[in-house]
């Protein structure tokens, strides 16, 4: 195995153009399991941690612009405000240690449907900012999860950084464990409430091969909050709203049997956790709106 160690990003984008199979490692609470239980045996691996912008953040008008090797501690200590649910699944992962050393960048170059940060990237509607010696693309993170454990990038491409809109609305996030720390998620679940839009957009984890969204469940939230004036009165959403919202969720789960878990229990595990943090989002939004009315 022979080790790369670009000083610079142009230096790593012309390593990874020369040698495309390069295996990036920046925190590495990935890649060194598999390489460690001879899962994996790349014939390089490029090590990013030379370059430091792939460590900073910039907090625009709209979005934030996360580094793909910013660490979860960073986003739970400074970017709470702007990205609840993030920051919300970043508590989740691991110990501190580990939270200090990975980044949402492995977490999507690896790819594994339980990932922490994926329910909440695709709950905000984030972009992955990719680049190459022969320029950047923007995916979607609609379209960045192709596979189990396979994205989108082309095999000369690396993740340089995040792009996720700032939060106009509550957001949430919820995990079941086989206990509460340093466990991979038997499944989780994130949501995000998008006042501005009158829309709701959700994530699930370890619940199918790729992360997903519950979007029939979107739809018919989205239909049922328009339709009610719930947006306008913030009443409270009445329990065959949610009970509905749960089940969709749970269909939407293509999950399998494994040691974390039966197929059948991420299934109802996932719709109790729609249908919670339906509740936890729209109550903290009903508190917003009767903050707002008393200031006024």
């Amino acid at each position: 195995m022979d080790f790369l160690r670009p000083a610079s990003w142009e230096e790593a984008l012309a390593a990874k153009a020369e040698h495309p199979t390069a295996v990036p490692i920046a925190g590495g609470t990935d890649v060194m399991v598999e390489i460690n239980f001879d899962h994996r045996r790349p014939e390089y691996l490029m090590d990013l941690n030379r370059i430091g912008e792939l460590s900073e953040w910039q907090v625009g008008q709209d979005s934030v612009r996360l580094g793909a090797s910013v660490p979860y501690s960073a986003v739970m200590d400074n970017l709470r405000a702007e990205l609840p649910g993030l920051a919300l699944a970043s508590h989740t992962v691991a110990s501190p240690q580990i939270r200090n050393r990975g980044g949402v960048g492995g977490n999507l170059g690896t790819a594994s449907p339980a990932g922490d940060a994926h329910p909440a990237l695709l709950a905000a509607g984030a972009e992955v900012e990719a680049a190459s010696v022969r320029g950047t693309r923007m995916i979607p993170i609609d379209e960045f999860y192709t596979g189990v454990k396979r994205n989108a990038l082309a095999p000369d491409e690396l993740i340089r950084a995040v792009h996720i809109k700032k939060a106009d609305g509550p957001q949430q996030y919820s995990k079941v464990g086989t206990r509460n720390a340093m466990v991979i998620a038997v499944c989780a679940f994130g949501l995000a409430l998008h006042p501005e839009t009158r829309t709701v957009r959700t994530g699930i984890g370890s619940a199918a091969p790729t992360p997903v969204r519950a979007k029939e469940a979107e739809d018919f939230l989205n239909a049922a909050l328009e339709e009610g004036g719930f947006w306008e009165s913030g009443k409270i959403i009445t329990p065959s709203v949610a009970k509905q919202f749960g089940q969709l969720a749970a269909g939407a789960c293509n999950p399998i049997d494994d040691v974390r878990g039966t197929a059948a229990y991420r299934r109802h595990a996932v719709g109790i956790m729609a249908r919670r943090t339906l509740g936890w989002t729209w109550e903290q939004y009903r508190g917003a709106g009767r903050t707002l009315e008393g200031a006024a």
